[in-house]
């Protein structure tokens, strides 16, 4: 592909532009700036990589919107793209060179598929995909080998489910969601009443609910409750290992890292970022735009807007200052006991 080619079909209507035009070498894959090699394209964030340009052997580059950074690709003959959102464009562009891997339109013959099951068209259905009765499913959606769909399920428009996942009865799965392999999507929440002989086991009635352009990655839980739904909001997207807990209501645009938990009836707003292993106790509520870091263990409500780190969670400000202190507290025992032998 020609630069000039990849330039008219990028889209500029989220961001804004400009490219050097006198360098238009042809580029035959996309790579990370530290493996870009001759006829590749790259891209560069911001500062902190904009020194990869004086040694990157890429052909191409998309730059921040930053005047020393392209008056160096010049300099050095790389031909580049100069975008307000370098990441984004880099991702519109990955999407000229790349797409997944998609099966055509057709049902396995080893497939098991109920007699009253709906179907729409132009559907993708693989090897032992078992599919129980009850179940409708929209146009254009795919459903990869070993796939197992219990009753009363609903899938909506182009949503693709990988290998291996579980979908269990009654869930409802909107359009354009993608759930990957391992995944299992209503499976029974933790529900055991305490008795004198040990546990009695309460029955999850409820089921999961989630809206358009939900992504679950891999190996990831979400649990249906004794009663009520459990509910993933519209464009979030869980990374792998992800649980979310039996009446869990999660906004829409969140985004909760690998390994993070949410224990049952957990409520997230609009845009809550999770970071990696972030855990959230029972019944606590996360407004809108809130964000935890790596690792925090939230006990308690968090505010819009606020960012809270460590366990149990505190403000991040605070958490910082306190972190600063942590690695001083030899010292600071030191002058205590010191002051204490000397006391009169």
């Amino acid at each position: 592909m020609k630069f000039s080619d990849l330039i008219s079909q990028l889209s500029p209507q989220s961001h804004s532009f400009s490219s050097h035009p006198e360098l238009n070498p042809d580029l035959y894959s996309i790579t990370g700036i530290d493996q870009a090699q001759i006829n590749t394209l790259s891209y560069v964030e911001g500062e902190k990589f904009g020194k990869m340009v004086t040694v990157t052997t890429a052909s191409a580059l998309i730059l921040p919107l930053d005047t020393s950074l392209q008056a160096q690709a010049t300099e050095r003959g790389i031909a580049w793209l100069s975008s307000s959102y370098p990441r984004l464009t880099f991702a519109q562009a990955i999407n000229l060179f790349y797409q997944p891997f998609q099966p055509e339109s057709k049902i396995h013959p080893t497939a098991v598929i109920a007699d009253d099951v709906k179907l729409g068209k132009n559907i993708s259905i693989g090897a032992h995909v078992v599919i129980e009765k009850g179940v409708t499913i929209a146009n254009d959606v795919c459903i990869f080998p070993n796939v197992v769909i219990y009753p009363h399920v609903t899938i909506g428009d182009r949503t693709i489910i990988h290998s291996n996942a579980t979908i269990e009865e009654r869930s409802q799965i909107g359009a354009n969601c993608v759930i990957h392999s391992g995944a299992v999507i209503g499976g029974e929440g933790f529900g055991f009443v305490p008795i004198p002989e040990g546990w009695y086991k309460m029955q999850q009635s409820g089921y999961v609910v989630l809206e358009d352009g939900v992504e679950i990655g891999c190996n990831s839980t979400i649990d249906r409750p004794a009663v009520g739904i459990t509910r993933i909001g519209k464009n979030t997207k869980l990374d792998n290992l992800v649980h979310v807990g039996h009446n869990g209501d999660i906004g829409e645009n969140c985004a909760l890292a690998a390994q993070v938990g949410l224990a049952g009836g957990v409520k997230l707003g609009n845009r809550v970022i999770l970071a990696g292993q972030v855990g959230v106790a029972n019944q606590v509520q996360i407004e809108d735009n809130a964000m935890a870091s790596a690792q925090s263990g939230i006990h308690h409500d968090v505010k819009t807007g606020e960012t809270v780190s460590g366990s149990p969670a505190v403000n991040n400000k605070l958490y910082l200052k306190v972190s600063a202190i942590y690695k001083k507290l030899p010292e600071i025992y030191k002058i205590v006991k010191d002051l204490q032998k000397n006391k009169p």
